[in-house]
């Protein structure tokens, strides 16, 4: 599952010590996130999140960041139900704040497809991974890594749906634009054929 990322928030940096405080627990948080450890990573962000409200206020860019990895944190961590609520509160703040094709918000969209695939929202999963695919193609283009991993996600929520040839359609063609783009061997090429190798695909004719 794709992260938020944590520049944001570095930007956001001054020079108090309660503001270091809250950038330290953020990092340590990201740390035990990428190390598979996203139980110890939600206490740190649920503190890292309080305090950027009361430091910056609840539409800064640093919170909305915190808000938006504590509930990919959260769904790491099995909690779905919390994770869905999160991320749907942070994609309506990216949303006002950005506007619907921004970056940030196509990140915030994206991670709320992964976690409704997750929590067995097939319907919903294939609705916002079909949503946010087509609009990364038309602001990054179709072989962008952002693109790819959406085009990853639609593929595996239309397998979830139980719609196997169009999740095949969907991952080869993402395929083969990887390989064109990018080469055999770019980690997003490899991703996409582990995709094919964990939802079963490759093996059909």
């Amino acid at each position: 599952m794709a992260r938020y990322p944590n520049a944001v928030l570095v930007r956001e940096r001054s020079e108090t010590d309660r503001v270091g405080e809250l950038l330290a627990c953020h990092d340590l948080a990201l740390s035990y996130y990428a190390d598979d450890r996203p139980r110890e990573a939600v206490p740190l962000l649920e503190q890292a999140l309080e305090g950027c409200r009361a430091e910056f206020g609840p539409a800064s860019v640093a919170t909305l960041t915190v808000a938006g990895n504590l509930g990919v944190a959260k769904a790491a961590a099995g909690k779905l139900r919390a994770a869905i609520a999160i991320i749907e509160r942070n994609l309506a703040d990216r949303v006002r704040l950005f506007g619907d094709e921004d970056l940030r918000t196509l990140t915030a969209r994206d991670a709320l497809a992964v976690t409704y695939r997750l929590a067995g929202s097939v319907d919903r999963a294939v609705e916002l991974s079909g949503q946010v695919t087509a609009q990364r193609r038309r602001v990054l283009g179709p072989t962008h890594p952002d693109t790819l991993t959406s085009r990853m996600g639609l593929a595996f929520a239309e397998a979830a749906a139980g719609d196997r040839k169009v999740a095949l359609a969907v991952l080869a063609a993402a395929i083969d634009d990887a390989q064109r783009a990018h080469g055999p061997h770019h980690p997003h090429t490899l991703a996409l054929t582990e995709c094919a190798d964990e939802i079963g695909l490759r093996s059909d004719p």
